[in-house]
């Protein structure tokens, strides 16, 4: 490579133009999806604190948020269930009259072509607040989790989900859940997994959102210690394997390197999740005027892009739109 004088890479920086010509990754809102929460009872629109411009959602004015993704041209949402009830199994998640079901039968039949993602865990669903059955010792019991897994999945296939999110990290879970999907008739149901979801302190104001912190203990015994990079690339090898259409990253800022790792090794379409922790702490950066909201979250969107990712699930991605639609 010539060096100075003869090449000066600020010539190809001169105007907006210039630097937009030899742009390396470009930032769509077809890379969007949007998160959504949908609980029961009537007209609820409840902001979720930690989580400032997000709400709870009732299943009678879910399409409220969903018109405007639609409007924006966002071409996927995700949604996370607040159960009417619970139990020690988690029985209600794979009830086809609880909100996630019942939502994404209303947004399906008002736009069928809007890619509709079900998240498919029991930490919402279950009293404990794990991501499964417990055993005796109060360990998530893998194996009898994955016959629970089943038949959420072709519950949110039934009720008309287009892609299934599992999300708990079950050894196996991607093979069951493809099994029984297939076997009822629903081979086009995509799988999107939670290859790499990492035991992360990002995760806390999901929990207040979605009302799934673990009654007591962590679950350090599930999901995967954020020191360790090689058994990420090792559990998203088993996923695809085992029939994985998509896999997930979770989180997204502090893990670009696994990011990036797994786009150069594994030819499937990449995932990351952008964690309800990274909102928050942009969001209040920029409530005390600390950072330029919009300056820091399209160059952090952009960063996504540049490490591999193809899709984005991001609480940013009604403003993210309308941002780069000049809105």
């Amino acid at each position: 490579m010539a060096g100075f004088p003869i090449y000066r890479p600020r010539r190809l920086r001169a105007t907006e133009n210039l630097r937009s010509m030899i742009r390396e990754v470009d930032l769509s809102v077809k890379d969007l999806i949007y998160p959504l929460f949908v609980g029961p009872g009537e007209k609820v629109k409840a902001e979720i604190g930690s989580l400032p411009g997000t709400y709870q959602w009732s299943v009678d004015r879910i399409m409220e948020p969903v018109d405007q993704v639609v409007q924006l041209g966002i071409t996927a949402v995700i949604l996370f269930g607040i159960p009417s009830y619970k139990d020690e199994e988690g029985s209600s998640a794979w009830d086809d009259e609880q909100p996630v079901q019942m939502a994404a039968k209303m947004i399906k039949k008002k736009y069928p072509e809007l890619v509709v993602i079900t998240d498919a865990c029991f930490c919402e669903y279950t009293t404990h607040g794990h991501c499964g059955v417990l055993d005796a010792d109060g360990n998530v019991d893998n194996d009898e989790t994955l016959e629970n897994l089943k038949k959420l999945a072709v519950s949110q296939a039934r009720c008309g989900a287009d892609i299934i999110a599992p999300s708990n990290m079950m050894d196996g879970y991607v093979q069951v859940m493809r099994k029984a999907l297939d076997e009822e008739g629903f081979e086009k149901t995509a799988i999107m997994a939670y290859s790499a979801k990492f035991a992360s302190a990002y995760y806390g104001p999901f929990r207040d959102a979605a009302g799934s912190a673990p009654g007591k203990g962590n679950r350090n015994g599930y999901q995967m210690d954020p020191c360790n990079g090689n058994e990420a690339m090792r559990e998203i090898q088993l996923d695809i394997e085992e029939g994985a259409d998509i896999i997930i990253i979770k989180p997204a800022m502090s893990y670009l390197d696994i990011c990036w790792r797994a786009h150069k090794k594994f030819n499937r379409p990449l995932c990351v999740y952008n964690v309800s922790g990274e909102y928050a702490m942009i969001k209040a950066a920029s409530q005390n005027g600390w950072i330029d909201e919009k300056k820091i979250v399209l160059e952090t969107m952009c960063c996504f892009k540049r490490a591999g990712a193809k899709m984005i699930i991001t609480y940013f991605a009604l403003e993210v739109a309308r941002w780069l639609q000049g809105k």
